[in-house]
């Protein structure tokens, strides 16, 4: 009997630093392997990928009006994205954005609907401000259980988006159902409910740019930002230090889902006009990887959400010009998130090759 077992095996462990120029070598390649395996999936699908992906950036910003949809798309995904990183820098993992825009548009929905005859800047404030409000509180229910009983924070947010989707589905198919309509449906907001328009797209996308820089300098250079990202860290050290975590917590989480909310309200009045169960259309979702690929950096937030928007309209435009199939579609989407995904891995993590013996040791 051999005294001594060595087997192959990795491990993979976190990369301290990595120099900025190689982590540009590894996006870079990334998107070459992702084109190229595409274009790979497309030929095996019977397309010429070449006619194809310049389709894609024709669909995405080939025109202005192209460029105004891909704009509206970005608008949702990046605010969204904004609000969950702040849940997340304080490893708060906020999976319920769904249901924060949801009861945000919500909210909003109730005074479009009942006090059309407001004027518009009033109307659509006190619409923000409701927005802001139900989101903020549909998220301070997790994350009051968290702070007092140590819930889990991923489950309870995720089941909360369903309860929101539900009670739109109960409006509109209940008080809110438009009399005129065949079909269970909410009206269409008049027009005091509506977001202006400017340089051909809804407001909302100022109302993004101006949230960028507010995070950022919430995240950066606040009290309340310092105080958020050493709970994250450590939340021991935080109470050592003197602070609240429960009061941080509880704060955080308000201002996140408040975020979200309002981003529900935007979508309602300004790019649906109305309010629909799918107001939230999978945004609170693609906002994690959002906003973890731009590392929870707002101003990463704004340049990655416009890829994504870029990616998904251009994608959009595919389907229609060549009939391909949507899960065709997202499959090729997949492909490119893949490689984008697997880059930021590699960055961050290193995969170490070795052996390890009988004295439970490491030979690299």
């Amino acid at each position: 009997m051999r005294d001594t077992e060595v087997r192959v095996r990795t491990h993979i462990v976190q990369r301290v630093a990595i120099a900025p120029g190689r982590a540009a070598l590894y996006r870079l390649l990334a998107i070459v392997l992702a084109l190229f395996t595409g274009g790979l999936f497309l030929l095996a699908v019977g397309f010429n990928p070449f006619p194809v992906y310049g389709t894609m950036v024709q669909g995405a910003v080939g025109s202005a009006s192209n460029l105004r949809e891909m704009v509206k798309i970005a608008i949702p995904l990046c605010i969204t994205s904004l609000a969950v990183t702040l849940a997340f820098k304080m490893r708060f993992w906020n999976i319920g954005a769904e249901g924060q825009i949801s009861a945000g548009a919500i909210a909003a929905s109730f005074f479009a609907l009942n006090y059309a005859s407001w004027p518009q800047p009033l109307l659509l404030t006190v619409m923000a401000v409701a927005g802001i409000l139900a989101g903020g509180l549909w998220g301070l229910i997790p994350a009051y259980f968290k702070a007092r009983f140590n819930t889990n924070e991923t489950l309870f947010t995720l089941m909360m988006n369903y309860i929101a989707i539900f009670i739109i589905q109960l409006m509109r198919e209940g008080p809110w159902k438009d009399p005129h309509s065949g079909f269970p449906k909410v009206p269409m907001f008049e027009k005091s409910a509506r977001m202006p328009q400017v340089l051909g797209v809804h407001a909302g996308w100022i109302v993004a740019l101006v949230l960028v820089i507010l995070v950022y300098v919430y995240l950066n250079r606040t009290k309340q930002g310092y105080e958020l990202t050493v709970v994250g860290e450590n939340e021991n050290t935080a109470r050592y230090a003197g602070m609240n975590v429960k009061k941080i917590i509880l704060r955080t989480m308000f201002l996140s889902a408040a975020i979200a909310g309002l981003a529900g309200m935007l979508q309602a009045s300004g790019a649906d006009r109305t309010l629909t169960e799918t107001v939230a259309g999978g945004v609170g979702f693609t906002a994690i990887t959002v906003s973890w690929l731009s590392q929870l950096n707002p101003l990463g937030i704004l340049i990655v959400s416009v890829l994504f928007a870029c990616l998904d309209k251009g994608s959009g435009t595919i389907r229609s010009v060549y009939n391909i199939s949507p899960s065709t579609s997202e499959v090729f989407q997949g492909i490119i998130l893949f490689f984008v995904l697997g880059a930021e891995f590699f960055i961050n993590y290193k995969i170490i090759w070795g052996r390890k013996g009988g004295a439970n040791q490491w030979t690299h």
